[in-house]
C-alpha cells in the first residue's frame, strides 16, 4: 500500500462495519484514529486502518501516518479501486514496546491482490508508515 502519485481524490460515505475486518464497527475502530480521537497502538492497528484508509479514500489520514522520510507530496488513490478484504499474515514487533515493527499482509481488491511486508517505526511516539515490499 505504497503508491505514490499524483493527486488526491474526496472521501466517500464512511461504511458502518470496519473494513480492516475486526468484528466492530467503523467509527470505533479504525474510525477513530482516522478522524483523530486516537492513535492506533500498535504497528498492526496502524496497518489496519491504513488499509481502511484506502477503502474509504482518506489520503489526508494516509499522508499523516506515513513516515516524513518516504512520504509522497501527493497520494492519488485511485476511485474505482473497489478494496475486499485485509487479511494480516504476520507481524514482528510493534507493540507498545517497540519502536519498530513489521506487518505482512494480504489486501484484496476487484481483480485481484496486493501481497506486502510492511515497516513501521515511532516518530515522537505515533506509529508510521514507512515502506513495504512487495511479496510473491
Amino acid at each position: 500500500m505504497a503508491r505514490r502519485t499524483s493527486r488526491t481524490p474526496s472521501r466517500t460515505a464512511a461504511p458502518a462495519s470496519c473494513p480492516c475486518g475486526l468484528p466492530a464497527d467503523y467509527a470505533d475502530c479504525c474510525g477513530r484514529y482516522h478522524s483523530g480521537a486516537a492513535a492506533a497502538p500498535t504497528a498492526e492497528a496502524l496497518m489496519r486502518s491504513r488499509y481502511s484508509a484506502f477503502v474509504v479514500g482518506d489520503a489526508a489520514y494516509l499522508a499523516r501516518t506515513w513516515h516524513p522520510r518516504t512520504r509522497p507530496e501527493e497520494l492519488d488513490l485511485d476511485p474505482a479501486a473497489r478494496w475486499t478484504g485485509l487479511e494480516i499474515l504476520d507481524t514482528g514487533g510493534g507493540s507498545a514496546f517497540h519502536s519498530a515493527g513489521t506487518v505482512t499482509f494480504r489486501a484484496s481488491y476487484r481483480g485481484g491482490s496486493l501481497h506486502e511486508r510492511s515497516r513501521f517505526e515511532r516518530v515522537d511516539g505515533a506509529w508510521v508508515y514507512v515502506d513495504g515490499e512487495f511479496l510473491a
